[in-house]
């Protein structure tokens, strides 16, 4: 089995065909990939035309970027959730609003009304 940042190695450094096993089909995840590779500027645009191409079998779209991503070591953080997201969640719970509506709720709430939504679900910890 194998994971997303498997196939991202495999493209941008081992070169390695990950296809061989049958399983591999199931785990690529052309989203996912294309993605990770979105972050480099000398693959954004490999990334972009697989976008553009999302009906093409899956070991097609790999080999495409194996064979055209030039090798080299990429490492990027991958964009996490931030505390405005967090605040989204608490009004969601709060209200029992789903997340669009709680998205124009969150810019009518007063930081004092936040701040009394967040000390009402405070479970502790850090």
């Amino acid at each position: 089995m194998a994971s997303q940042f498997d196939f991202l190695t495999a493209i941008n450094d081992t070169k390695k065909n990950l296809f061989e096993d049958p399983q591999s089909n199931k785990d690529y995840s052309p989203f996912m990939v294309n993605r990770g590779l979105s972050y480099f500027p000398d693959t954004v645009f490999l990334a972009n035309e697989m976008n553009r191409y999302p009906n093409a079998p899956k070991d097609w779209q790999f080999n495409f970027l194996l064979n055209t991503v030039t090798r080299r070591k990429r490492f990027s953080k991958w964009v996490k959730k931030d505390s405005e997201s967090n605040k989204l969640q608490l009004v969601m719970k709060h209200y029992g609003y789903s997340s669009k509506r709680a998205e124009e709720v969150l810019g009518l709430l007063t930081a004092d009304q936040l701040k009394e939504i967040e000390e009402k679900y405070y479970c502790g910890g850090k």
